[in-house]
């Protein structure tokens, strides 16, 4: 029977098979720099907690989140950002982008008088997919010359029409940081025309200075909680993204709607990896040791990838580099498609919106070991 209805596209990164053969070709194998997918140890502290736990988990666990990862949350935003946060304005999700998927259909439900989604024009696929999912109007908004939302060039007939407005702090895949002011002008924004405002801050703990050293993260709640909700996973932070671990946090009467809508709909993290979560928001030395570690690892491909003719022109946070040639002309693509030839997988920046297509986006989240194969095939060859 043939589909009359919604027919999903292409997955991103399904887009990358030929390129991918490219590079598993080349002696040695492949370096795949096109998903952020974490490999490097889990922290001792959650592999102890998750096995400490595994015995007990007989039972259901809470799908808003057992009372000890949610006081673990709200304390991990005290400290971290100095924002005042109950437990009770905490739930836990299946990572995160089971949350950024299903968001806008459970607010669309809550308020079936608004049909829009606004999101960044260069972002995550999954803020539009969401918009799409719950059969609501995704609109993309253009981003200045640092990466960041300019609301002023949202249509005004958009803007009245806005259910969830999405701002991504550190952005991703730009690297761009717009600090507090930014996210409290996106806030107010949102709240002079009735919108919520959702910030995925996943790579907060990523957010560093021109120099590469740490800089202070930010979040939208700083501006107060009304109308807003933040988004944070232990994927990227503790390297736990196979377990699937996350939270939003926010306005109080948002993330019990949330939270009653969830329990519903049987979204359940497993008891253990609760455990582990809670475990790991109270550990911070396993994530200044990350944190460090992804930092040389951005001043070494720097380094080599000068000589190519590449050039980072986005923010300098988070463990992506946003590149584009030195030279007018080349798209993403074909950058791929040079860096393929040496063994090295990057993502076009056509994946994260049309804006993107000048660009590639390389991710930092290999061994250093295959990195440094990566980064010595490059320092071998000249640029072609």
């Amino acid at each position: 029977m043939a589909v009359t209805g919604f027919v999903p596209p292409p997955y991103p990164h399904d887009r990358l098979d030929e390129l991918r053969a490219t590079a598993e070709a080349v002696p040695g194998g492949i370096v795949d720099c096109s998903v952020g997918t974490p490999v490097d140890p889990m922290p001792e502290v959650v592999l102890r907690a998750l096995a400490e736990a595994g015995a007990a988990a007989t039972g259901y666990p809470p799908a808003i989140g057992a009372p000890a990862y949610r006081e673990a949350a709200a304390a991990w935003l005290r400290r971290r950002f100095g924002v005042q946060v109950t437990p009770e304005a905490v739930i836990a999700c299946v990572g995160t982008k089971e949350l950024v998927a299903s968001l806008p259909r459970v607010l669309a439900l809550r308020d079936p008088s608004r049909d829009t989604v606004l999101y960044p024009d260069i972002a995550y696929p999954t803020y539009e997919m969401g918009a799409r999912l719950a059969g609501l109007r995704g609109v993309p908004v253009p981003l200045d010359e640092h990466w960041l939302l300019d609301l002023s060039r949202v249509d005004e007939h958009d803007a009245a029409r806005a259910l969830l407005v999405w701002v991504n702090e550190p952005g991703n895949p730009t690297g761009s940081t717009g600090g507090a002011s930014h996210l409290r002008a996106v806030a107010d924004w949102a709240r002079s025309r009735g919108a919520i405002v959702a910030s995925d801050e996943c790579y907060a703990e990523f957010t560093y200075d021109t120099s590469g050293a740490p800089a202070p993260p930010a979040t939208v709640l700083a501006g107060g909680p009304d109308r807003a909700l933040a988004v944070h996973s232990l994927s990227k932070r503790s390297n736990m993204a196979g377990l699937r671990a996350g939270f939003v946090a926010g306005d109080p009467a948002l993330v019990s709607y949330l939270g009653e809508v969830r329990k519903h709909a049987g979204l359940m993290t497993p008891a253990p990896v609760q455990a582990a979560a809670a475990a790991a928001l109270g550990d911070d030395a396993h994530v200044d040791e990350q944190r460090a570690r992804y930092a040389r690892r951005r001043a070494d491909a720097l380094e080599v990838l000068r000589p190519w003719g590449l050039v980072h022109d986005g923010g300098p946070s988070t463990f992506y580099l946003w590149l584009r040639g030195a030279e007018a002309g080349e798209d993403g693509w074909s950058i791929a498609r040079r860096l393929a030839g040496r063994g090295l997988l990057a993502a076009p920046g056509d994946l994260y919106g049309p804006g993107g297509g000048a660009h590639v986006r390389l991710s930092l989240t290999q061994p250093d070991e295959r990195l440094a194969l990566a980064f010595d095939r490059l320092a071998a060859k000249e640029r072609v």
